[in-house]
């Protein structure tokens, strides 16, 4: 059996559909908000566990709302993801707005499935990264996220 040589690319592109869709469903359950001005009001109100910025989101707006989250949260940011994996395009189709450039995730069922999709994403993205998202001791061992395909 031959695998294709753009299989890598293929899964990638499945994954990111993937992730996109469950942020979409996120957002029509109320839990995805859009835009600089909603993302820092819900950073000082409501139960926030994600941050997504755009892939070519401004390093100033990204230092803004990084700032606004160690002000309520003090060092203790770690329970928030932070992301910047998507492009502004495909988080304007996912929210279903134009020029998405940052947003936020409340709690809740729709953002844990996106954030369980993103993270395996993220691990399929970076090898050596073992399934809690941590780097692996071993370093050049193969993350458990990894498939080898052996060739006959």
């Amino acid at each position: 059996m031959k695998v294709p040589a753009d299989l890598p690319g293929l899964v990638d592109r499945l994954m990111v559909r993937a992730a996109l869709d469950a942020l979409s469903i996120a957002r029509k359950a109320g839990l995805a908000l859009a835009g600089f001005a909603k993302v820092e009001t819900a950073i000082g109100a409501a139960p926030v566990v994600a941050l997504i910025h755009a892939a070519d989101a401004g390093a100033d707006g990204v230092r803004k709302i990084e700032a606004a989250v160690k002000r309520r949260f003090g060092a203790g940011t770690e329970h928030i993801a932070t992301m910047n994996d998507f492009s502004s395009a495909e988080l304007d189709l996912a929210l279903g707005r134009p020029n998405v450039v940052h947003a936020a995730l409340l709690a809740g069922g729709a953002s844990d499935a996106f954030l369980a999709r993103w993270r395996v994403l993220e691990r399929f993205r970076t090898p050596g990264l073992d399934s809690a998202g941590k780097q692996d001791q071993e370093a050049g061992e193969p993350s458990s996220a990894v498939l080898e395909l052996g060739s006959e």
